[in-house]
């Protein structure tokens, strides 16, 4: 099989058009390294790129993406572990000053989780790893009266505030979070309407940003 034409065709576009915009950028990043100032854990899904999302230049965002956007607890052993290994070089090498969780809306690891969707292969590596949703499951409780989408929704931003108890588990990042010196962030992002919510820690809730603020009610835990 060839290269896929459709990246190709994309690469083509961005040498004629983009890239003659940002050369001299690029060749600082070759020369100097980079020096992001805010890593963004986010999702897999390929209608969640945080580039597009924060209209973000080469060199300015330093992203690790993963299903639903989840990072374990920290874990001091000798085994292989993606985000953590992420997660310490964007902490301890480039000294990055934000992590923002950017979750987002109609998940599919979240709703697997939510559906106890049948395991996608033997290895269930899916299953093992939304197995993490759990705490988050408990705090929002069971479904109730709410719609499944409702029940999904909350799971979704249940979890990004998961994630960010999870990061507070390294010592690195809590010894400078407390020193003031690292700041972590809740996003959730709309696909359908493009809506972007940063969790508020004082009104415990998600609120739209960009323009008019509309509320997304939705309690959570206090940093």
């Amino acid at each position: 099989m060839p290269f896929p034409k459709r990246l190709i065709d994309g690469y083509s576009a961005f040498r004629s058009e983009r890239l003659p915009q940002e050369q001299t950028r690029f060749r600082q990043l070759a020369e100097q390294g980079q020096a992001p100032e805010i890593m963004v854990i986010g999702c897999c899904d390929s209608r969640v790129s945080p580039e597009v999302i924060f209209d973000a230049r080469p060199g300015e965002l330093f992203v690790a993406r993963n299903i639903a956007n989840l990072v374990p607890p920290y874990t001091p052993d000798a085994a292989q572990r993606a985000m953590s290994a992420a997660l310490e070089f964007a902490v301890q090498a480039l000294k990055v000053k934000h992590i923002v969780v950017l979750a987002h809306a109609q998940c599919g690891g979240i709703r697997a989780y939510a559906e106890e969707a049948a395991p996608l292969s033997p290895g269930d590596f899916i299953g093992s790893w939304m197995a993490l949703i759990a705490p988050s499951a408990k705090k929002v409780g069971p479904r109730g009266e709410r719609s499944f989408k409702d029940y999904v929704t909350a799971l979704e931003q249940q979890a990004a505030l998961t994630t960010l108890d999870n990061l507070m588990t390294f010592p690195c990042v809590k010894i400078l979070v407390e020193r003031g010196k690292l700041h972590l962030h809740a996003a959730y992002f709309g696909v359908a309407t493009g809506d972007l919510s940063v969790f508020d820690p004082t009104a415990k809730r998600f609120e739209r940003v960009g323009w008019d603020k509309h509320p997304m009610s939705f309690p959570g835990p206090s940093f």
